[in-house]
């Protein structure tokens, strides 16, 4: 693996991550959100297993191992997108969605000078809350979209989640191979989505094309790719450089909705974009 290519990762993850919640806008209407999720995991760890198998990936040496990635799993899967789900599936728009996940770096700055010892400099706090208010600015117009306050508690449930499973990650878990790390994580997190399934939901799914096409290109660019890529940067970066680069998620969620499903995006979202992408240079040693 080239420094070239590995320069390009962060660049590459931003822009995955922000089609994940585009799959769930065009897939919800069709499955209810912890079936949805419930099929997504399921194929994705068949696909893992497939390509781990092939090529001989080493698995998780010793039962504590298994246990701390699969803990970080069940808050970087299951709280995080469980949550995503549950809140677009309530009426939230995508773009407001990605807004209250983007405050992450802000609280995931706080917890890697508590939990992990790294030092923040002031450039990055500056960068951090440039960024803040970047996202404030590029989503502003979407606020004023109705929608309903209980659709909100899903979502800041998903951003406590991501926060406390890329620091418990980083803290708890010994590097893994990401092909087998990823089934690690994904086991305990299809037990716990198929219980609340089980308990909530009547596993209702339509199976038309706009739901197959959303449940492979999550499974196969998100579940695989983007999940991968962060393993690899939570493995090789500290914990502020790694969430600083969800302040650019909001923005290209917000352009691609806009491209895509006509949801508002105005000249003052440019200055925002502007301002999130200087933040992130910024918070970025």
């Amino acid at each position: 693996m080239t420094a070239r290519f590995s320069r390009a990762f962060p660049l590459v993850f931003v822009l995955l991550w922000s089609t994940g919640f585009i799959g769930a806008r065009l897939g919800l209407p069709h499955a209810e959100p912890m079936t949805f999720l419930l099929i997504r995991y399921i194929a994705a760890m068949a696909c893992m297993t497939l390509v781990a198998w092939i090529m001989r990936a080493p698995w998780p040496a010793t039962p504590k191992a298994w246990f701390h990635i699969g803990v970080a799993g069940l808050l970087l899967h299951g709280v995080y997108l469980g949550g995503v789900f549950i809140a677009i599936s309530k009426g939230l728009p995508a773009g407001v969605t990605s807004l209250v996940v983007g405050v992450q770096p802000l609280l995931t700055a706080v917890g890697a000078g508590w939990l992990l010892h790294e030092t923040v400099l002031r450039r990055q706090w500056l960068g951090l809350l440039l960024g803040l208010v970047g996202v404030g600015l590029v989503v502003f117009g979407k606020i004023g979209a109705g929608f309903g306050v209980e659709a909100l508690w899903p979502a800041i449930a998903a951003l406590m989640g991501i926060t406390a499973g890329t620091l418990y990650q980083k803290r708890f878990c010994p590097p893994f191979d990401w092909r087998t790390g990823a089934i690690a994580q994904f086991l305990p997190t299809t037990v716990a989505t198929f219980l609340l399934a089980l308990f909530t939901e009547t596993f209702r799914v339509e199976w038309t094309g706009e739901f197959v096409f959303a449940l492979g290109w999550l499974v196969l660019v998100l579940s695989i790719g983007a999940i991968s890529l962060l393993n690899w940067l939570i493995r090789h970066s500290d914990a502020v450089n790694i969430a600083s680069l969800f302040y650019l998620v909001p923005p290209c969620t917000a352009l691609v909705a806009w491209l895509l499903f006509d949801e508002a995006f105005t000249g003052l979202a440019l200055i925002g974009m502007a301002l999130t992408v200087w933040g992130v240079y910024l918070a970025r040693k």
